[in-house]
């Protein structure tokens, strides 16, 4: 039978999958965990958010995958969450509106997820987001008591 250059195309992809094994797919849901985070810390109040991004990450893991999808899932919504609540609050601090932000938010979490999808990306993603925030919160500039009170006469 003679077989066409998708159909090669397809069965390498797949054989090329195969050959990665389980380390690829859970380097995804870290991925896609941290974008879920992202996303959610734009859409719901950042008290929850890093929460919600980790349920709805580990029950994607659980229900398609295995239990390490789940848990790299969880992982890397919590790191997501959290990574983004500093970043969307300076934004807000700064005189952005709430709207835009959630556009330019909901757009980032699309592309980090498309990110998720290529080998050892997903794992980056799930690490730098908390870096990046921990980064932002060391260079805040200090409120100090003194110019608080003297804010309220």
């Amino acid at each position: 039978m003679i077989e066409g250059p998708l159909a090669r195309w397809a069965r390498e992809q797949g054989r090329i999958l195969r050959r990665m094994g389980s380390w690829y797919w859970i380097g995804v849901l870290a991925g896609l965990g941290a974008s879920l985070g992202i996303l959610c810390s734009g859409i719901i109040p950042r008290r929850v958010a890093a929460l919600a991004a980790a349920v709805l990450a580990g029950a994607i893991g659980i229900t398609v995958f295995g239990w390490d999808e789940a848990v790299a899932g969880l992982v890397g919504g919590v790191t997501g969450g959290l990574g983004a609540v500093p970043i969307l609050r300076g934004a807000l601090r700064r005189g952005g509106t709430r709207g835009g932000l959630a556009a330019l938010v909901a757009l980032s979490a699309l592309g980090a997820a498309a990110l998720a999808f290529v080998p050892v990306l997903g794992y980056l993603e799930a690490v730098v987001l908390p870096a990046l925030a921990l980064r932002l919160r060391s260079r805040e500039p200090e409120r100090y008591a003194g110019l608080r009170t003297l804010a309220r006469d």
